[in-house]
């Protein structure tokens, strides 16, 4: 896949979504204030991403039904949904599309998207935990897992959360994960690192945002890590993806 530049600004920066269960901090494996951070920047941030990735859509494209208007699948699972641009691509595929988010902000913001565009009833909105998911062994037949993980901190948050996508999934189920790469054109370093990454809002005020950097074997070797099996993998525009299925259970 090629780089590509969006009309909200995604090849600059990549969009971030994140997760964590109930009050922020009880219990949760996100990099502490996380969940404060989007809550504050909410609004702002979801009018910067408006757009579905090109790399969802192309990994969605065989589920979109068998254009008899029906689903592909029964379940689909959105972690770190945001303001719920790709749960609005879900609906397309899935009966019922969960969507999994630490922050009550953005979950907000996904859900009055929802609403004006009419698939709400389609969209349930948990605020939860990527490391915990709040699914059911098995229950999602489909899953994007986009922008979130680089959040997470230590790495074995990071390796649970993957493993915990690899649960969710049903047998013969697959997930699209990414996270902020090495390879993106603002960094000049080899390997993965932790960073820091502030958001600007209107008016000047700053909110710095916890990244963990992956460099693409790293990234290789927590979705090994984490026991899921790999279908494909590749990076695209700044970032590190993957298609995974469940390992062996």
């Amino acid at each position: 896949m090629t780089r590509r530049t969006t009309a909200d600004g995604d090849a600059a920066v990549p969009s971030e979504d994140t997760s964590a269960e109930e009050a922020p901090g009880d219990g949760s494996r996100a990099a502490p204030g996380v969940a404060a951070v989007y809550d504050r920047i909410a609004a702002h941030f979801s009018k910067t991403r408006e757009y579905p990735w090109p790399e969802v859509e192309s990994f969605l494209d065989e589920f979109r039904g068998d254009g008899s208007g029906a689903p592909a699948v029964d379940v689909a699972l959105d972690v770190g949904c945001g303001n719920g641009r790709h749960s609005e691509l879900l609906v397309d595929a899935a009966e019922r599309v969960v969507g999994v988010d630490v922050s009550g902000g953005l979950l907000a913001e996904a859900r009055r998207r929802a609403a004006d565009r009419g698939y709400a009833d389609r969209l349930e909105l948990v605020r939860g935990d990527a490391a915990a998911l709040p699914v059911g062994a098995g229950a999602a037949d489909l899953a994007v897992y986009v922008a979130a993980l680089h959040h997470l901190r230590p790495r074995d948050a990071r390796v649970d959360s993957l493993a915990e996508l690899g649960r969710a999934l049903a047998p013969d189920g697959r997930g699209l994960v990414s996270a902020w790469s090495t390879e993106h054109d603002r960094f000049d370093r080899d390997d993965g690192f932790d960073t820091t990454v502030d958001w600007t809002l209107p008016g000047g005020d700053t909110e710095p945002r916890f990244y963990h950097v992956y460099d693409p074997a790293e990234f290789r070797a927590d979705l090994d890590a984490a026991g899921v099996r790999v279908v494909d993998e590749f990076v695209s525009s700044g970032n590190c993806y993957a298609v995974v299925a469940p390992g062996d259970r």
